[in-house]
């Protein structure tokens, strides 16, 4: 059924309370093909793509959006092959991905565990190559299916095909808007391989008093860590980490280090350096900023938080003035993880 004039507040994470102009939910690839149908006899010929809504958790809706919005509600996950050590789990795009991690988790199978807790549904995986705690979605992925929406056909796609980059895909450039994902297949393991080097989670199973490894362990501890951290959607709107970590060549970031000699860095293999957005913000002043309802997380600076009812426009506003604090502090350009719609 297709709705008019539709709020789309509860259907993403920041709460803005922006309306579609048509609006309706598809949970088979055959739904989605009527609602294609639909989308034909809209007489505005700009209107050429639907937009496709998964968990809403990393998108900002600065207007209302003309034509039509589908809320993609593919659902199952199911084991369909297993091949030595690996097992392979396919998923619908409109799963919640913490529930796919914790289905995975409860049945031995390793990979994710970094992973727990990041808001959003399996379509959006890939298309962001979403990564956490020193692993990126590449890392378990072996293929998913897409739905082509000129051609009326599905596509699958292999971890090549995609062009994975640093939460990047080729469905974020290339493809962009040509697609529905459907379905995705991880590869996981039934020996661990632990990754517990980046972040604070060494520390913080120590402080669980955990003694043995263990993928529920470090589940636990990333679940624990991000809850300290992040903001819950739930209480105040957020899409997690607004900006993308940018990365610089050495030259210069012994150059910041100079002026800057406290700088976070990561080195990279190609040589360069990735610094921590959220340290650059708050250097800046940013961390606890509030204008309104729009604000920078008093615990995260890299969070951009709407605590009632602030605007995308807002939001976006004040995303634009941390872009250009940053450049003109630090000489470095921030680049938005986060969709603007």
């Amino acid at each position: 059924m297709i709705k008019e004039n539709f709020s789309l507040k509860q259907f993403n994470t920041f709460g803005i309370d922006a309306s579609a102009q048509y609006f309706s939910t598809f949970n088979s690839v055959e739904q989605l093909e009527e609602l294609l149908a639909f989308k034909k006899d809209i007489s505005n010929a700009s209107l050429t793509m639907p937009l496709i809504l998964g968990g809403g958790s990393n998108i900002l809706l600065t207007k209302n959006v003309e034509g039509l919005v589908l809320k993609n509600n593919l659902k199952g996950i199911e084991k369909i092959a297993e091949e030595g050590d690996a097992v392979f789990i396919k998923a619908g795009a409109g799963e919640n991905w913490h529930q796919l991690v914790m289905y995975c988790i409860n049945n031995n199978l390793a990979g994710m565990e970094n992973l727990s807790l990041i808001p959003g549904n399996v379509g959006a995986s890939p298309m962001q190559n979403i990564g956490a705690y020193g692993v990126e979605l590449k890392d378990v992925f072996y293929e998913l299916e897409a739905f082509h929406l000129n051609e009326k056909q599905t596509v699958i796609f292999g971890l090549n095909d995609c062009k994975f980059g640093y939460r990047e895909s080729v469905f974020k450039r290339q493809f962009k808007n040509q697609f529905v994902i459907t379905s995705v297949t991880y590869r996981l393991s039934k020996t661990p391989h632990f990754n517990t080097s980046y972040g604070a989670i060494e520390q913080e199973l120590q402080a669980m008093g955990v003694e043995q490894l263990s993928i529920q362990g470090i589940s636990q501890a990333v679940i624990n860590i991000r809850s300290s951290k992040l903001p819950d959607p739930k209480v105040i709107g957020n899409a997690g980490s607004f900006f993308k970590n940018p990365e610089i060549d050495q030259q210069q970031f012994e150059v910041i280090k100079q002026t800057f000699p406290n700088v976070v860095g990561y080195a990279l293999d190609n040589g360069n350096v990735k610094l921590a957005a959220g340290w650059l913000i708050e250097q800046c002043g940013w961390k606890g900023y509030r204008k309104g309802d729009a604000g920078c997380h008093a615990k995260q600076a890299l969070v951009l938080v709407n605590y009632g009812n602030a605007t995308g426009e807002e939001i976006f506003k004040l995303s634009k003035e941390i872009i250009e604090s940053v450049q003109q502090k630090f000489g470095v350009l921030l680049e938005r993880e986060v969709n603007i719609i």
